[in-house]
């Protein structure tokens, strides 16, 4: 048994059971209830609850009571209720995206040599005051093209917003290889554009290790953080 969060199928089954329930009462707030919106939601849940982590059959067994508790339910509830309402005022731009288009790779990734590619992960200053920007667009670029990203969940170009404080994220697509343990680097570019500020254009080059097939999950260890970017004013 791997580790595991026992909160993720407590929030699932009460965040699905609220949905339809709630659509089944035809309130005006719901606006949609797609799987999205529902995942969407539980994540909003998941961030604001302690996790209970187990690996073995003792561990749940020794959760039972805790997971059983009114309180607990109550709370999620609570919190699911307003996920609901939080998700259905504040779309994500992937929401109309078929949830295929929203997985790596949909369901079609075969188990084939890749290169798998680091998050790349950095902040864009204002080169005056070197504060994060919050208002500016940043493409990434391959080979001199907009690099594809794993799915529709990873923007690209990606818009700063001041919620990001300056931060961006880009998650590639993996690329077939010959085989694992083949060596190659990959050039790449990152354009920002922002009102009042001169275009910035940056290049940079990684070197890649194929592996026996595409990652399907998000590692938070295999993340290439960038230095930081500054762009400054006309």
């Amino acid at each position: 048994m791997n580790v595991h969060n026992l909160m993720e199928d407590v929030v699932i089954k009460a965040v699905n059971t609220l949905y339809d329930r709630v659509k089944g009462e035809n309130v005006p707030w719901l606006t949609c209830d797609c799987e999205n919106c529902r995942l969407d939601t539980v994540s909003y849940v998941l961030n604001r609850i302690p996790p209970k982590y187990v690996v073995s059959g003792r561990g749940v067994t020794h959760n039972v009571e805790y997971l059983a508790s009114s309180q607990l339910l109550a709370d999620i509830d609570s919190m699911a209720l307003e996920g609901m309402r939080t998700v259905s005022t504040t779309k994500r731009p992937f929401h109309n995206e078929n949830r295929q288009d929203c997985e790596i790779h949909g369901s079609s990734a075969k188990a084939e040599p890749a290169f798998n590619f680091f998050t790349f992960m950095g902040v864009v200053l204002d080169g005056n005051t070197f504060e994060p920007v919050t208002n500016a667009t940043i493409t990434l670029k391959m080979d001199g093209k907009v690099a594809e990203m794993v799915d529709k969940t990873w923007s690209n170009p990606f818009h700063l917003v001041p919620s990001t404080k300056g931060v961006y994220s880009f998650w590639v697509k993996s690329l077939p290889a010959k085989e694992s343990g083949e060596r190659q680097y990959f050039h790449f570019s990152i354009e920002i554009k922002a009102e009042g500020y001169s275009e910035s254009v940056y290049h940079f080059e990684v070197p890649i290790m194929s592996e026996e097939c595409v990652r399907q999950t998000l590692d938070s260890t295999y993340t290439l953080k960038m230095k930081d970017l500054v762009i400054f004013k006309k």
